[in-house]
């Protein structure tokens, strides 16, 4: 085309000028001239492209020789790097050693405390007191509000013996115990309730309002309401209840209003109606793989290990008795004066012993390091099937979260009432207890329009500890079911400014409100940051929220709860926790940033290999003391067998963004990538100056300061475990 275009501007020149006619030879030379200058411009191209090509390859050479260096050299001092990281990760058994001395501390302390309560992890005493508890009769409702106390307390210190303590130091037995005080404490307790609400039904007659003529109570603590209404006067017009000083109540069809009968609502903060196991999974058929492995290498150390004490135990013991023999004889000779020989006799025993114990000390935080480990990827691991829900209307607890507790919603047959004879005070008792009411009643026959069967409408309070942040779906129980169903429920109405629900029953029973267990997943972005010596911020952002957790030493704290881009000032605020029992009162709360084995069923996730996962919360725990880690949108990018995320140490004064660095690891190697947050473009091309490592710790120290790594080797073995503890239930590299 080039010469297509001179050959148009030559022609054009000859025409301009004066028009002259050119001959045939003229144009003849000025296409030969056309021809060579092509030629030539093709030679010139060519050799260009084959400088740049023998550049290019040239270059790529040397990178790849440098990769296969760095890569030699990485490999050349792998062993050394993994050496120091397994002694820097020696924290998690340790911080578990630890948890096992705390716990058995707190069984001591119950035991010399002798305040009458028994210890919820010895079976023997759970059995008593529930059997003595079973005996107590004629107990009012605030006596039953007063032991309930003591009763919530067992339950929880259960529910969390068999969350925090190892399944390796659990039996199949013991579980079975603790799971079966729970139930009876739960089913005792909704017992006792029954029968103090019949009590002070008895006495209905001599509580009734003046002006109604019926009575109304209500009875309120920390953890149980009670609202109840006797219908004394059975007046068909009065059909809407409302409790005095609230908006909580019903409006009661004809029939109800002409009945012997009284309404119950008993608000209960916990739930003592779902089931403890809905889903139940043996441990034997969902075991990961990593953790099955983990525990056949511990069985087969236990088998060594035993061998090896014995032995070494039979030559303490012949050791420690040819010591005593020869101190016995010495002794003889010398009783008054001990000579020197003796005393290195003696000296040399206890260094003995010492020996002995030291490779049982070291093969003990071994097995304990595999355990650790081995419970640590159960949490990242998804190894279970789609929970299936058996009816239509079921609800999947694996989806939805009950919140704000169980309303149970009862009409209740009226007792027969106290009658003062002669100074006495006569009562029927019928021996059936506390009878409730059918509604609607069970007839064949069809209902007169008047005294018809409609749905009855109720309203509650929901409780202010919890937050929505969507309209709360209001389902029932289906006791014959054994199962929370979403039918029977109409005309559902929430108050966001007054906290109120309404809604209409077909039949009433326990009914609980429920939300998207993952709400706030995936998170929109999270950043770690040191503030201290062992004490960190983690900052998760959701689509509604952001959570703002302090972690110091072994205890986490919810710092702040913004609410739309507004601060929500949250009950849990300002209270320090242990991390299972922070992470409970946060998803109580209907704060839930901590995905379940099955979550990834339910949201879109950047689901990551999890051993790598694991490997990498562990070492960023490590060095959380000194440096700062946060999301970065090329994790999303990069494939499951690696993560990516943004480091920079944490005591630099400056704060901008430039002193953020990308590295990528895939659980064996870390390397910063020379890209930024803001590129257009994801490469693995390396940082300049920079080297491969099999650790995010020695990657990091390339770069890092003195101070920095001094203060991550002297950082608190509890606090590293309880940061790893918050990542691993959080799962920030693939639920962001």
């Amino acid at each position: 085309m080039t010469c297509a275009h001179s050959l148009f501007n030559v022609v054009v020149f000859v025409k301009s000028a004066n028009k002259k006619k050119i001959t045939k030879a003229e144009r003849l030379r000025l296409l030969q001239e056309e021809e060579e200058r092509r030629l030539k411009e093709e030679e010139e191209a060519r050799l260009k492209f084959e400088k740049e090509e023998q550049e290019r390859l040239e270059t790529q050479r040397i990178e790849k020789e440098k990769w296969r260096q760095l890569e030699k050299k990485d490999l050349e001092r792998r062993s050394e790097e993994l050496e120091e990281l397994s002694l820097l990760e020696g924290c998690f058994p340790e911080a578990e050693k630890l948890k096992r001395e705390t716990r058995a501390l707190a069984q001591w302390k119950h035991y010399i405390q002798c305040d009458g309560s028994p210890d919820p992890s010895i079976a023997q005493e759970m059995n008593t007191f529930i059997s003595l508890w079973e005996e107590e009769t004629n107990e009012t409702f605030e006596q039953v509000i007063e032991k309930s106390k003591l009763v919530l307390s067992l339950t929880e210190k259960l529910k969390l013996i068999l969350l925090e303590t190892p399944s390796c130091d659990l039996e199949s037995r013991t579980i079975a115990q603790h799971q079966g005080s729970i139930l009876r404490l739960q089913e005792l307790l909704s017992q006792k309730v029954d029968v103090a609400t019949e009590l002070l039904l008895r006495e209905a007659s001599t509580l009734a309002d003046l002006d109604s003529g019926n009575m109304e109570k209500i009875i309120q603590d920390e953890n149980i309401t009670l609202y109840v209404w006797a219908n004394l006067k059975k007046n068909p017009r009065y059909r809407s209840v409302k409790f005095s000083g609230t908006q909580i109540g019903f409006e009661i069809p004809r029939i109800l209003a002409t009945s012997d009968v009284a309404l119950r609502l008993l608000h209960t903060r916990y739930d003592h109606v779902t089931p403890l196991y809905p889903n139940t999974i043996t441990e034997e058929e969902h075991v990961p793989m990593a953790a099955k492995h983990f525990k056949e290498e511990e069985s087969t150390e236990k088998a060594v290990t035993e061998e090896k004490v014995f032995a070494e135990e039979n030559t303490a013991s012949q050791a420690a008795e040819s010591q005593s023999r020869q101190e016995t004889e010495l002794s003889l000779v010398q009783e008054e004066e001990p000579n020197s020989e003796a005393l290195e006799n003696i000296d040399a025993y206890y260094q003995e012993e010492e020996n002995a114990k030291g490779p049982r000390y070291e093969l003990e935080m071994r097995l304990l390091s595999e355990v650790v480990s081995a419970a640590q990827l159960r949490l990242v691991e998804n190894t279970v099937e789609f929970p299936q829900t058996t009816e239509e209307k079921e609800v999947d607890l694996c989806h939805f979260s009950t919140l704000g507790g169980v309303y149970h919603l009862d009409i209740l047959e009226l007792p027969p009432q106290c009658k003062p004879v002669k100074g006495w005070v006569l009562v029927e008792i019928r021996q059936e207890g506390l009878q409730r009411f059918t509604y609607p009643p069970e007839t064949t026959e069809e209902p007169d329009p008047e005294n018809a069967f409609p749905p009855i409408e109720i309203t509650l309070e929901v409780h202010e500890n919890v937050i929505f942040f969507e309209d709360p779906k209001v389902i029932r129980w289906d006791a014959e079911g054994k199962m929370w169903k979403t039918d029977g429920i109409s005309e559902v109405f929430y108050s966001r400014e007054d906290r109120l629900i309404s809604f209409c029953l077909d039949t009433l029973g326990p009914v609980t409100l429920i939300q998207d267990a993952h709400i706030n997943m995936p998170y929109q972005s999270w950043e770690l940051r040191p503030l201290g010596v062992n004490r960190v911020l983690m900052t998760v952002t959701s689509l509604f929220t952001e959570l703002q957790i302090h972690i110091k030493e072994n205890l986490c704290m919810l710092a702040s709860v913004k609410l739309r881009s507004q601060e929500h000032l949250s009950h849990l605020e300002g209270k320090w926790m242990t991390p299972i029992p922070f992470i409970l009162a946060m998803k109580e709360a209907g704060l839930n940033i901590f995905p379940t084995v099955y979550s990834h069923f339910y949201v879109v996730v950047n689901n990551k290999v999890p051993l790598v996962e694991m490997k990498a919360y562990r070492q960023m725990a490590l060095l959380s003391s000194a440096f700062a880690f946060s999301w970065s949108k090329w994790n999303m990018v990069c494939n499951s067998t690696r993560v990516v995320f943004r480091v920079k140490e944490a005591l630099a004064e400056a704060a901008e963004d430039h002193l953020w660095g990308l590295l990528m690891f895939s659980g064996d190697r870390a390397q910063m990538l020379k890209i930024r947050e803001e590129s257009d473009v994801f490469s693995e091309a390396l940082q300049e100056d920079t080297e491969f490592h099999s650790t995010l710790y020695h990657m990091v120290k390339d770069f890092a300061s003195a101070e920095a790594m001094e203060r991550v080797r002297h950082s608190n073995c509890q606090f590293i475990d309880s940061v790893c503890h918050m990542l691993l239930s959080t799962r920030v590299l693939s639920y962001s």
